[in-house]
């Protein structure tokens, strides 16, 4: 017997409590036979303008216990929808968190945004990219410092500005659009996105078009990687190009 509902692919989704953008996308992008099944990470809505040390350790135990929420629902991977501790404390620190995850899970695949954005840098031969975060100046140089660390030349970071987690998902559709704008230029390969709770799903699909490049997104990508690193090849339409033609 297998699951009704899901009998191809059970994603455990794991998100912060403040999060309202992942969850819809990652459910737009759904297959059939793929089912999403969400923990949330009892988290406060700290200040970002403060800084983001209280954020990161606030997450840390908390991205645990929501793990531990979906694993009795027996879903094949997990995916983590928070990664400002990777790019807070570096590519080093990526292999001994993402080991403790899947400890957490019990052994499941568990699915991280610094992999999931190199598998699709890599399918694009990307490696000048441009950056668009969420975040203040100091979170924009955390994340800077994780590429360039990780191989990549970032020509131009793009903060969005958010004060707090909680309003990241009030960022609009032309604001995006405005970001994306600013930080293009002929020495781009690629335009990453990150922050999993910044609804640009759409955004990128129609930006690819005007720009000629892959714009990747944070929720596309995790999503992407975890069905195809689960045999599912479904392509799916309306979020660029990644998870519509690879």
């Amino acid at each position: 017997m297998t699951d009704s509902l899901g009998p191809r692919l059970k994603v455990g989704v794991v998100v912060p409590a403040t999060n309202t953008s992942m969850q819809p996308e990652l459910e737009a992008l759904r297959p059939v036979g793929v089912t999403n099944h969400t923990g949330r990470m009892l988290t406060a809505d700290y200040s970002l303008v403060e800084g983001i040390d209280t954020l990161v350790d606030g997450y840390r135990e908390s991205t645990r216990r929501a793990i531990e929420t979906i694993v009795p629902c027996k879903p094949d991977t997990i995916v983590i929808g928070f990664s400002p501790e990777i790019y807070w404390d570096g590519p080093e620190s990526h292999a001994p968190v993402l080991n403790s995850l899947k400890e957490a899970a019990g052994g499941l695949p568990v699915v991280m945004s610094p992999d999931a954005f190199d598998a699709a840098l890599t399918l694009h031969r990307a490696r000048r990219v441009a950056v668009i975060t969420p975040y203040l100046a100091v979170g924009d140089d955390s994340v800077s410092r994780f590429f360039t660390d990780s191989g990549y030349d970032v020509v131009r970071v793009q903060g969005l500005g958010c004060s707090s987690p909680e309003k990241i998902s009030h960022v609009s559709e032309a604001e995006l659009r405005d970001a994306v704008r600013e930080i293009d230029g002929p020495d781009v390969d690629a335009i990453v996105q990150v922050g999993t709770n910044v609804a640009m799903g759409r955004v990128a699909a129609a930006a690819e078009e005007w720009l000629g490049k892959p714009v990747v997104t944070n929720n596309t990508v995790l999503y992407w990687h975890a069905l195809r690193q689960n045999g599912i090849p479904d392509r799916v339409r309306g979020f660029g190009s990644l998870l519509a033609e690879h």
